[in-house]
């Protein structure tokens, strides 16, 4: 099942794709306004089971997309996850993940413009595999880790490299206003049962800029939920985005950046292509 947050007719909603449509879900499943209410409730099975009898409410092309999880109580990024990217960058490997986070207001969804904003020219691109946490845990084993995944999406991590590296931390780069996307919806989790096993390409105006397999990452899906809720606890419609692999722009020669106009494509094998244009910020 393929699960989404949208606005129709000025009113926000989430649905499940159907036949080139969307059926809502938002105005079925009440009290459930929201997708994150919905797998808070874990009312997924009853979500299937309605998706199944129901009609499209909205076409696909009448929708404006949101970010999957408009509203997630947590954004937790990972870095330096794929050894190609943490040889580009001249790090190495640590021994834990590194972490930081993004705040909601600095992600759209599908097919809605990202912002390169004003007082930066370095905006780069980052194609990652995102998951949404479904049921909720703390100090959650590596062995049932995959048992608390709701589903899997696309993420462009967009990052402003100039203000990143303005110490050594990396939030200032990482959460600039609509920065970044995320979508195009949710791809439950029994329809990938194995993360490792996907692919990931990242195009910029139709030119294969990354491209991996997700077997690569240093730390894999199931230790990196057992590593986070050990710090604190994961709740449904928690965001867990795994990490870039090597090819961003910042480390070509010349740099590559993102510039308004331009069109930047995140696929995943299973999951489908998040796509974005660029604008400049409003002035």
């Amino acid at each position: 099942m393929k699960l989404l947050s949208f606005v129709a007719g000025g009113r926000a909603s989430f649905g499940a794709l159907k036949d080139n449509g969307v059926v809502d879900l938002g105005t079925r499943m009440a009290p459930c306004a929201t997708l994150r209410q919905l797998l808070e409730a874990g009312r997924l099975a009853e979500a299937a089971q309605l998706v199944a009898s129901a009609a499209p409410d909205h076409p696909l092309d009448k929708i404006a997309f949101a970010p999957v999880i408009p509203d997630p109580g947590k954004i937790i990024c990972v870095g330096l996850n794929y050894r190609d990217h943490v040889a580009e960058t001249g790090r190495t490997v640590t021994e834990k993940p590194a972490l930081f986070v993004r705040f909601p207001c600095s992600q759209v969804g599908h097919l809605q413009p990202i912002v390169k904003p004003e007082v930066s020219d370095d905006f780069d691109y980052e194609g990652e595999l995102a998951l949404v946490i479904g049921k909720g845990g703390r100090h959650i084993p590596a062995s049932r880790a995959l048992d608390h995944i709701a589903g899997y999406s696309c993420y462009n991590e967009g990052s402003i490299r100039d203000w990143q590296r303005h110490t050594s931390q990396f939030l200032s780069g990482k959460t600039f206003a609509e920065s970044g996307s995320f979508g195009p919806w949710l791809v439950t989790a029994d329809e990938i049962p194995d993360p490792s096993k996907l692919t990931l390409q990242t195009r910029l105006n139709g030119a294969v800029v990354q491209d991996t397999t997700t077997d690569l990452l240093i730390t894999a899906v199931p230790e990196l939920i057992a590593y986070i809720s050990t710090i604190c606890p994961l709740v449904p419609g928690d965001v867990i985005v795994t990490g870039t692999p090597g090819g961003v722009g910042a480390k070509r020669t010349p740099p590559l950046w993102m510039r308004p106009g331009d069109t930047v494509e995140v696929e995943i094998s299973g999951i489908g292509i998040l796509r974005n244009k660029v604008v400049a910020e409003p002035a």
